[in-house]
C-alpha cells in the first residue's frame, strides 16, 4: 500500500529541533463509462482494491454521481465505507446552481458524506463535467476505471490522468 507523509520541521529553543510527521489522507477517485453494466467480479474487485489501498487509513472517495458505473462506484464506496468507517464519500458537484442542488438534494444527503464544489464559476455549463473529472484527478492518488472505448468523458478523463501521471488501476 502506498503512504503518503508530508513533513514538517520546528525549530525550539536551545537549539533543538522537533520532526513532525502527519498522514495525508488518500484521494480516490472514479471514471467509467454511463451505460457500464456492473458484475459481481467487478465489484470484488474494486472492494478488494480499496482493501489493498486503503485498508483501515483514512480515505476520501470522490464520486461524480453520473451514469452507470459513477452508481457502481457509489454502491461499492457505501459497501466499503460500512466496515470502514474512517472513508468518507464526497459528490463533487459539477454545477454551482440552486436549483441543480434542490433537485438532487435527496439523493446527495443519503449517499454521501458531504459535496465539494470545484472552483468552476467561469466555466460554461456543458464543459462543466469534463473540467469537474479534470478537477477530481488533479487532486486523487488512485483513479480506478473502467474504460472500454476510444471516444467519450470517460476516455478523456482517463487520458488526463494518464497524462497527469497518476496512479490507475483498471477494472
Amino acid at each position: 500500500m502506498s503512504q503518503q507523509w508530508s513533513y514538517a520541521f520546528f525549530v525550539r529553543g536551545f537549539g533543538c529541533a522537533l520532526f513532525i510527521l502527519e498522514k495525508k489522507l488518500m484521494i480516490i477517485t472514479f471514471c467509467g463509462h454511463s451505460d457500464y453494466t456492473p458484475t459481481k467480479q467487478d465489484e470484488k474487485k474494486l472492494l478488494d482494491i480499496l482493501e489493498e489501498k486503503v485498508g483501515d487509513l483514512p480515505a476520501d472517495l470522490y464520486l461524480g454521481g453520473y451514469g452507470s458505473f459513477d452508481q457502481f462506484a457509489l454502491v461499492c464506496g457505501r459497501k466499503y465505507r460500512a466496515l470502514h468507517p474512517l472513508v468518507k464519500l464526497y459528490f463533487i458537484s459539477p454545477y454551482l446552481t440552486e436549483q441543480y442542488h434542490k433537485n438532487r438534494l435527496r439523493e446527495i444527503e443519503h449517499d454521501y458524506d458531504g459535496i465539494i464544489f470545484p472552483p468552476l464559476e467561469t466555466v460554461p455549463g456543458r464543459y462543466a463535467i469534463l473540467h469537474r473529472n479534470r478537477w477530481m484527478i488533479e487532486r486523487a492518488d488512485l483513479l480506478i476505471s473502467h474504460v472500454t472505448r476510444s471516444f467519450g468523458g470517460a476516455r478523456q478523463t482517463l487520458d488526463h490522468a494518464r497524462r497527469k501521471k497518476k496512479d490507475i488501476l483498471e477494472l
